[in-house]
C-alpha cells in the first residue's frame, strides 16, 4: 500500500475493508469470477536467489543486501514510498515457494506480481498492481488501483508466525492465485478484471514506513509454467 500515512491509519484502513468485503461478499471467490485457464509455456525451474549476491535482481542498493545465505531489505531512515527488489525476469504463471521472516517493525511485506513498475509514484522501485501481503496486514492488495481485493488475515494469522520464519507458496495461473502459508492453504482467488494481468516483474515489498523495519527472505524457487497442484499443502481435494 503505497500511500503516506501513519502505521495505525493504515491498520485501521485494512481492517474497515476487510469487515466491508466481509460483510457484502466483497473478494471475488472462483465461483463467481471468470476463470481464464493456465497459460502454456516452457516449464522451467529457476533459483531466483543464488544464496550469494542479487544476481538477477534490480533496487535500491541502500535497501537491499545480501547476508548469511539472506536477502535483506532494512532502512533506518524513513522510507517515504514502498520500493521494491524486482526480478530483472518477467513472469506470467509460476509457483513461488519460500521463507519469510518479518525481523523488525510491524509493518507488513509482500510478493507484488502481474503489475507494472511506476516510476511515476515517486520511486525507481515502486509497483502497481497485484500484491500478497504477509504478515500482519495479510491478503491481496491492487497497487494504485482497487486497493484490499481479498481479505484473508483470520486464517492467516492463525497459522503465521510474526517474527519467526514462515514457509510460504503462492500459486498463479490464469487469473487463479493460491496462497499456502506454512502448509496450510489460506486462499484460492480468481481476479474478476483479468485484463488487469499482465507478465510483469516479480517483487519483494519494502512498505513505506516512518519506522526503522528489516524483511528477511531465502529459498526463493521458482517455476514457470507448474503443475496444476500445491506442493507444500500436505491435504489436497
Amino acid at each position: 500500500m503505497q500511500k503516506r500515512w501513519s502505521r495505525a491509519a493504515s491498520t485501521g484502513y485494512c481492517l474497515v475493508a476487510a469487515l466491508f468485503l466481509a460483510a457484502h461478499g466483497g473478494a471475488q471467490t472462483p465461483d463467481t469470477a471468470p476463470v481464464v485457464p493456465p497459460r502454456t509455456g516452457k516449464r522451467e525451474k529457476i533459483r531466483l536467489f543464488n544464496g550469494r549476491d542479487l544476481a538477477g535482481w534490480t533496487g535500491h542498493a541502500k535497501y537491499w543486501t545480501v547476508q548469511d545465505g539472506m536477502i535483506l531489505g532494512k532502512n533506518t531512515d524513513p522510507v517515504p514510498v514502498s520500493t521494491y527488489l524486482l526480478t530483472e525476469r518477467k513472469f506470467s504463471d509460476f509457483r513461488l515457494v519460500f521463507d519469510f521472516m518479518l525481523a523488525q517493525s510491524e509493518m507488513h511485506s509482500g510478493i507484488a506480481m502481474w503489475g507494472r513498475v511506476a516510476t511515476e509514484k515517486g520511486d525507481p522501485y515502486t509497483y502497481a498492481g497485484h500484491l500478497v501481503m504477509f504478515p500482519s496486514g495479510y491478503g491481496f492488495y491492487d497497487l494504485y488501483g482497487r486497493n484490499l481485493i481479498h481479505a484473508n488475515a483470520e486464517p492467516a494469522r492463525k497459522v503465521g508466525k510474526q517474527h519467526d520464519w514462515n514457509e510460504i507458496e503462492i500459486l498463479a495461473q490464469g487469473n487463479r492465485i493460491r496462497f499456502a502459508l506454512n502448509g496450510t492453504l489460506i486462499s484460492d482467488w480468481r481476479e474478476p478484471m483479468p485484463e488487469r494481468i499482465q507478465e510483469a516483474p516479480i517483487g519483494l515489498q519494502l512498505h513505506s514506513n516512518k519506522a526503522p523495519q528489516e524483511v528477511r527472505f531465502k529459498r526463493l524457487e521458482l517455476e514457470t509454467f507448474p503443475e496444476d497442484r500445491l506442493l507444500t499443502v500436505k491435504s489436497q481435494n
